[in-house]
């Protein structure tokens, strides 16, 4: 079993049961929960929107692949109502794509999965940005507050 941290996210529709059905569906596909930090509102990140995200991050004990768990996560957010993932814009010759953001019923980031450092096209473990993103870091600190004290 390897511990994994994943941080959701949603800012459309009616969030805070989107997170719960996609933990909900986590955790028949995913492996054990366990523990979810509480739910926050932030200002969306990357992007404008007049719609705040409802973020949080949680624990998970599974058997799946970084991988296999990366194809699950993204059929759930489909499945919730996803229809686009964030994709690279288009840049002048010898600049780094920046990520295009946009609003979103659902979604699930791989954090972190054990001890495990993966940097895949597709697939980057540790999430490159949690560090930079307050939405990830507040839930994530929370949450390890949590564990430690129990």
């Amino acid at each position: 079993m390897t511990d994994v941290y994943l941080g959701l996210g949603s800012n459309l529709g009616d969030r805070h049961t989107l997170l719960l059905a996609a933990i909900e569906q986590l955790v028949q596909r995913v492996g054990r929960l366990v523990r979810c930090s509480s739910f926050i509102e932030t200002e969306p990140w990357g992007f404008v929107s007049e719609h705040p995200f409802l973020n949080a991050v949680a624990l998970f004990r599974t058997t799946l692949s970084p991988r296999e768990l990366l194809v699950i996560t993204q059929a759930i957010e489909r499945e919730l109502g996803r229809k686009e993932k964030t994709t690279a814009v288009s840049v002048p010759s010898g600049t780094v794509p920046l990520p295009s953001y946009q609003d979103r019923p659902i979604d699930i980031d791989i954090l972190l999965y054990g001890d495990e450092h993966i940097d895949e096209p597709d697939l980057k473990i540790p999430h490159p940005l949690m560090h930079d993103r307050d939405f990830v870091m507040r839930p994530l600190s929370e949450l390890r507050s949590l564990l430690a004290a129990s």
